[in-house]
């Protein structure tokens, strides 16, 4: 007789299964990822399908398929979480039946901002259960004291089986669910530990299934590793409708959620939230945040615009230009990449012929943000131009544009959109890229420069 395996090998990125260990995974290519799990026992009946609870009774073989007319939308299939940033984010609201993964590095507000959305949507008469494996309901009780009065339908359970969070689903009919977090979940048929391979996406299965079936919008918190991607395995961002980042230093009072797969909108959007005394504040006017306490009259500093999804979003580029005291000069870049700076150095040096080899660079995107959009590239320029000649640009002058290697400025998207947002926080002048000049219509109230190359644009704002 045959003996049977009581374990197998999943891969950690795309959830492959093997019998046996290999070194690169034959699905995504990706080495040493592939990590031994124990295999659970099968069901003896047929597994439920996601569309069986959907008005299909008797026997699930019995489906009929519907026609793209047939389905009807409504605006109730969105309800509103009571913060319009994050609702941007979601795509105008959370969809019901939707199944939204929320990750985020340990301490960064996860739990404490989806309590709060909890508060709103149970005060906005929606029914809402959010289910804990990590705290107990006295932490839960602390922790919503300091965000505020809580009313409505809000109901708290700490548990960690899937079949009795299953049974209290079915019994209490919520409309929105939060499961903090999916690496605490586990189901007795997985022999596994709660947080491995195997928990992880039975766990998030049986969510899918419960999401989908019963129309109940479903939010899982996900522990992130040391690389700031979700733990577990890749497949479980495969299977959720949307993915949530939130992102910023614990020691910084901003934080940032952002949308990295959304099947109900952009995956472009970002919210940005304050951490306050009372929990989490949404700032609704990202620029003018961003853009406090600027100097005035300082070299090296340059206000450009970014687009974030449909969001132009202003921020202060600064550069710091000092003689080196060794061999190697020494470039630092904090919120843009290291090698983007590195060429647009290059490309001072080869075409604008400034001699930056005996020079250390620090370039910084103000306010902890991250952003790599190449139409920052002539700011950042500008900026390292500005600290080396130690002469300031206007600080009424935004400037944006991507920069080639040969010295040209590029066009830039949503230009328009750019501009209308300086022009609305009292900027007078904007340099851009000539060709994005011509494709735009009459602006009042800003003054607008369009350059063709680099050294023009030195030349228009610094004389």
């Amino acid at each position: 007789m045959a003996k049977t395996k009581t374990t197998a090998f999943f891969c950690k990125e795309c959830g492959y299964e093997s019998v046996k260990w290999l070194g690169q995974c034959p699905a995504c290519k990706e080495w040493n990822t592939l990590v031994e799990e124990p295999v659970g026992k099968k069901e003896s009946g047929a597994r439920r399908g996601i569309g069986s609870s959907n008005g299909n009774s008797g026997n699930s073989l019995k489906i009929k398929p519907s026609r793209l007319s047939e389905i009807k939308l409504d605006e109730q299939d969105r309800m509103k979480t009571g913060y319009e940033e994050l609702d941007r984010v979601l795509g105008g609201g959370v969809v019901k039946g939707s199944l939204v993964l929320v990750g985020g590095d340990p301490g960064i507000g996860k739990s404490t901002l989806l309590l709060q959305v909890c508060r709103n949507m149970a005060a906005g008469g929606q029914k809402v259960l959010y289910i804990s494996g990590e705290e107990s309901l006295k932490q839960i009780k602390l922790r919503a004291n300091r965000i505020g009065e809580v009313t409505g339908e809000l109901l708290f359970l700490c548990e960690t089986s899937l079949e009795l969070i299953e049974r209290a689903i079915e019994e209490e009919k919520p409309d929105v669910v939060i499961i903090d977090s999916i690496q605490t979940m586990f189901r007795e048929e997985i022999s596994s530990a709660p947080g491995s391979v195997s928990q992880v996406r039975e766990s998030t299965g049986i969510l899918l299934q419960i999401a989908k079936g019963s129309g109940i919008a479903v939010f899982i918190v996900g522990h992130v590793t040391k690389e700031g991607v979700v733990a577990g395995p890749r497949v479980l961002e495969h299977m959720v409708d949307t993915v949530l980042y939130f992102e910023g230093e614990r020691s910084a009072a901003y934080r940032i959620i952002r949308g990295v797969k959304n099947r109900f909108g952009s995956t472009n959007e970002i919210g940005v939230f304050e951490m306050v005394e009372s929990g989490l504040s949404e700032v609704k006017n990202p620029s003018e945040y961003m853009l406090s306490g600027r100097p005035e009259g300082a070299s090296g500093a340059v206000v450009a615009c970014s687009m974030e999804g449909t969001r132009p979003m202003l921020l202060e580029v600064q550069a710091l230009i000092t003689p080196t005291a060794f061999g190697m000069p020494r470039r630092t870049a904090a919120g843009t990449d290291y090698n983007r700076v590195n060429l647009l150095m290059a490309v001072l040096e080869k075409r604008c012929h400034y001699d930056l080899s005996h020079f250390d660079a620090y370039v910084n995107i103000t306010g902890g943000l991250r952003m790599n959009e190449p139409a920052l590239d002539l700011a950042i320029a500008l900026a390292i131009v500005s600290s080396m000649k130690d002469k300031a640009v206007d600080s009424k002058t935004i400037i944006f544009g991507e920069i080639g290697l040969s010295g040209e400025v590029r066009a830039v998207s949503m230009a328009q959109q750019r501009v209308n947002e300086a022009r609305k926080l009292g900027f007078e002048t904007c340099v851009l890229p000539e060709i994005s000049l011509e494709k735009m219509g009459k602006t009042e109230g800003i003054r607008l420069i369009g350059v063709g190359n680099v050294r023009e644009a030195i030349a228009r704002v610094m004389g």
